[in-house]
């Protein structure tokens, strides 16, 4: 039998306009991630490719004692869950029932399956507890190597709280800071809440200065010099976008606010359905660089996470996603 199996579940379109990749892998986090994806591809008229991955050699085993039928096992088990994930997630939610739904079943490590699919998907989801997922170190992690890796824009999906699955509608927080990456971060937000929804953007300034006197008048009149500038730059990038765009936008809420950038997201982010964060390219999580916003932001976010960076390659406009990190 061959190695991978696929099946197409549902209605399908040749050329679907929109292609979102869903890892699953049984777990509570997975499932959660399937849901959020099939009403996203509700909302956006879009295709789901859903992959589950099985291991090729037990963990306790040498590769020569797993023979091809043993194997054949596996993977035919591992097929029958991500069947039954995906017969729950429809029974619960009859919205997404007619959702093109293709079924991939590949052998080897689910984070590198992903990141190879991911090249010909417009939008990667994946849970942020699937099995083996550290949440401290986050080393092995799924969701960050597929943030670090993945050819397209990855959204993490937490398990559920108080936001709410993609609709017509979404609250979304947005970081932003005057540059390039985070105007296509403030783009793809503003796509995500749709018309009738609405953006928080945040402007974050750590000014902790433990040489000086950040209580003293003069402090307080620069800190609040520093606030009126960014909210002036938040203003000229948002017009910007608007006059280069069409049709009708959310209401756009600016903060310029105090802190570590990632806390203050965060917290910002307590009520909101989506938060959306650049980083700044292949590599920032790879490395695990302590003190990245969007690595501080996918750990610790209450709501899913949107991390988009710098295009690797270019799509075609068909994606907002991919185009708004590419077109900048």
């Amino acid at each position: 039998m061959d190695a991978q199996l696929q099946d197409t579940v549902g209605p399908t379109d040749t050329d679907p306009a929109l292609r979102v990749l869903v890892g699953v892998d049984g777990s509570p986090a997975s499932l959660t991630a399937l849901r959020w994806a099939m009403r996203w591809a509700l909302v956006r008229g879009a295709e789901v490719s859903v992959l589950a991955a099985y291991p090729t050699v037990a963990a306790w085993s040498s590769p020569d004692s797993v023979g091809p039928g043993a194997l054949d096992v596996v993977r035919d088990d591992t097929r029958a869950r991500a069947r039954a994930a995906l017969d729950a997630v429809r029974d619960g939610d009859a919205a997404v029932r007619d959702v093109p739904v293709s079924l991939h079943v590949e052998p080897g490590p689910a984070a590198a399956q992903l990141v190879r699919r991911s090249a010909d998907a417009d939008l990667l989801v994946v849970g942020s507890r699937g099995h083996g997922e550290v949440r401290s170190a986050l080393l092995g992690s799924v969701a960050l190597h597929s943030v670090s890796a993945a050819e397209c824009p990855v959204v993490v999906v937490p398990l559920p709280g108080r936001w709410t699955e993609p609709g017509a509608a979404a609250r979304v927080v947005v970081g932003v800071d005057g540059s390039a990456r985070s105007a296509a971060a403030l783009t793809a937000a503003m796509t995500e809440a749709g018309p009738a929804g609405s953006v928080t953007a945040v402007r974050a300034h750590d000014v902790t200065d433990p040489w000086g006197d950040a209580s003293g008048p003069q402090a307080a009149a620069a800190l609040q010099q520093v606030h009126e500038g960014a909210l002036r730059v938040m203003g000229d990038q948002l017009g910007e976008l608007l006059v280069t765009s069409a049709g009708d936008h959310p209401d756009v809420r600016r903060l310029s606010l105090t802190g570590p950038a990632g806390a203050v997201l965060v917290e910002q982010a307590a009520d909101a359905d989506l938060l959306v964060v650049a980083s700044r390219g292949r590599g920032e999580f790879r490395g695990l660089v302590f003190g990245s916003v969007a690595l501080h932001c996918v750990v610790h976010a209450p709501c899913p996470v949107l991390v988009v960076r710098p295009a690797v390659r270019q799509l075609p406009d068909r994606s907002p996603l991919v185009h708004a990190a590419s077109a900048r």
